[in-house]
């Protein structure tokens, strides 16, 4: 009894410390998420496209095929969209409610993350699992990413999923394949065939990582493997073979091959070199790759680990993978980031107890620097008339805190934590100075009710170049805005539509329009509406548009 006494006793901090980690960690969260829904409006042309998707799944009641201005969108599959249903079913129509489903993701997400070290090194847990989320939301790319609505954030649960099955199926074959099965079938219907980008490494390298823990017949594996990936495309296919009946051939074509051939051979979009990786991911990891402790634990605890051996066979094959495909964006590779917060987890948990404390020198330096900047942008002698309007106060904020951060030492684990608390105060510093004056060029809300008018007394709407959706979820809209790529269908809907109304997109700021047009600041340009009586009444404006689109 006396012993069992005793280990509650050692245990019982431990479980405390990490419930009031958790709150911390909570409350940051919280309150930064408060603060850039506050002041960043829905962001063209990602998010006002993919709540407009929402909305058409919404408005039609179909919610087989996605539809964006009355045609199927065969870009993305339907998990997200069918969240954002089940939202709406339960609050109504609300972009407020749309928006915290990304957040509620990203907690899940960073939850399951410290799962995973548990399975990971289940003898180290205790120290290493606490760090994760915290690695993880400390993290510039991760922290100014979890409250956009994207599907990103699914496909980091669908492969923390698979990754659990994967560490089960050593020794429990038949739950664990289930789970990679899951976690493939719900990555399908996230974004895609990717999800098989950092879950088959895992399953495919086995051999390496599983080192004393092999399963007890790799035939047996590699076929539990093959049943999982089978059955995960299964579960996919309950959603794809009937949504390819209804949408048509081209969208069949396109959800089962079109897309995910496209930007693997030859993105039609967000194509780059096969090195940018290489610069991007220490950027996205700032500022922890700046921290000279952390590389001091890294070479003190190695990669001779069984748990750093999983991590790095996702990392590695995954990231070669994604280098070599033609389209690339930096969230592409956020479903590697809970990896590679476990493995700097992993090496500053090796750190003894009796190492020492940690210098905060470097994130002082992060801080100071960043404040000098923000000071320094409204008397930069060029650049866009917003920089200056910003006040140097932002600055100054940044300023006074990287100073007192940079003489600070702490414990590790406590540098992690502060570490991250001030990485949130710099994201919330940015927000405050930059957003406000930015956001009148991205809230198309203005327009959107505008169009939203105009469609309710039954003019027609058009948009010149190619539409993304920008305004039918702000808008409410229940009809298409025509895309017009050209003279000659320009020259044919305004003289079909003349009490029609042209949206077109203006590259300056200061468009040369009469004072009675609407315009709106977008994106470093202008949008202006133009009547569609007005061109037809000035052939020369009607020629020059005409030629740009």
């Amino acid at each position: 009894m006396t012993r069992v006494g005793r280990d509650d006793e050692l245990i019982r901090p431990s479980i405390e410390g990490a419930r009031t980690g958790w709150v911390s960690l909570l409350a940051s969260i919280a309150g930064l998420a408060a603060l850039q829904l506050w002041l960043r409006p829905l962001l063209p042309v990602d998010e006002t496209r993919y709540l407009s998707v929402a909305w058409e799944m919404w408005s039609r009641g179909d919610f087989l095929v996605p539809y964006l201005n009355g045609a199927p969108y065969s870009h993305k599959p339907p998990l997200l969209f069918w969240l954002i249903q089940a939202v709406w079913a339960v609050v109504g129509v609300s972009e407020f409610a749309a928006r915290l489903i990304p957040l509620l993701l990203s907690i899940v997400a960073l939850w399951w993350s410290a799962g995973l070290a548990r399975r990971l090194w289940p003898d180290r847990a205790a120290v290493i699992r606490p760090l994760v989320p915290w690695l993880l939301l400390g993290g510039v790319f991760w922290l100014n990413f979890f409250t956009l609505i994207q599907f990103d954030l699914l496909l980091v649960l669908a492969a923390l999923l698979a990754w659990r099955g994967v560490l089960e199926a050593v020794h429990t074959p038949l739950r664990g394949w289930l789970l990679v099965s899951l976690g493939i079938g719900f990555g399908i219907l996230s974004k895609g065939p990717v999800i098989l980008i950092p879950v088959l490494p895992a399953i495919l390298f086995a051999p390496w990582w599983t080192a004393d823990r092999a399963p007890v017949s790799w035939l047996a594996w590699y076929l539990g493997g093959l049943s999982a990936l089978l059955l995960g495309a299964a579960i996919a296919l309950l959603w794809a073979v009937p949504a390819g009946m209804a949408g048509g051939d081209a969208y069949r074509q396109a959800i089962f091959w079109g897309q995910s051939a496209g930007r693997v051979v030859s993105s039609f979009a967000h194509r780059n070199s096969w090195w940018s990786y290489v610069l991007w991911l220490p950027l996205m990891w700032l500022p922890w790759v700046l921290w000279p402790q952390l590389w001091k634990a890294a070479r003190r605890a190695g990669l001779n680990d069984t748990g750093v051996r999983f991590c790095l066979a996702v990392i590695v094959p995954a990231f070669v993978i994604f280098s070599v495909i033609s389209g690339k964006q930096g969230k592409y590779l956020l479903p590697l980031f809970p990896l590679i917060a476990l493995i700097f987890a992993r090496w500053l948990g090796a750190l003894d107890k009796d190492a020492g404390v940690c210098r905060l020198g470097f994130i002082g330096v992060f801080l100071f620097v960043s404040g000098l900047v923000l000071v320094a942008l409204p008397w930069l002698p060029t650049g866009p008339d917003w920089l200056s309007q910003v006040q140097p106060v932002w600055g100054v904020v940044l300023l006074v805190l990287g100073v007192v951060l940079f003489r600070l030492d702490l414990k590790p684990g406590t540098a992690v934590r502060v570490t991250s608390l001030a990485i949130v105060v710099w994201t919330a510093t940015l927000y405050l100075a930059l957003v406000p004056r930015l956001a009148a060029e991205y809230d198309l809300r203005p327009m959107s009710q505008t169009l939203h008018g105009l469609q309710e007394s039954g003019r027609p709407l058009a948009w010149l170049g190619k539409y993304h959706g920008q305004f039918h979820f702000l808008g409410r809209l229940q009809t298409r805005i025509e895309p017009l790529g050209g003279s000659e269908q320009v020259y044919s809907w305004l003289e079909a539509n003349p009490e029609g109304y042209l949206l077109v997109n203006y590259r300056t700021t200061r468009p040369d329009v009469p004072d009675s047009v609407q315009v709106q600041p977008y994106r470093g340009g202008s949008l202006v509406l133009w009547p569609a009586l007005r061109l037809l009444r000035d052939p020369d404006r009607l020629d020059a548009l005409a030629g740009s689109g």
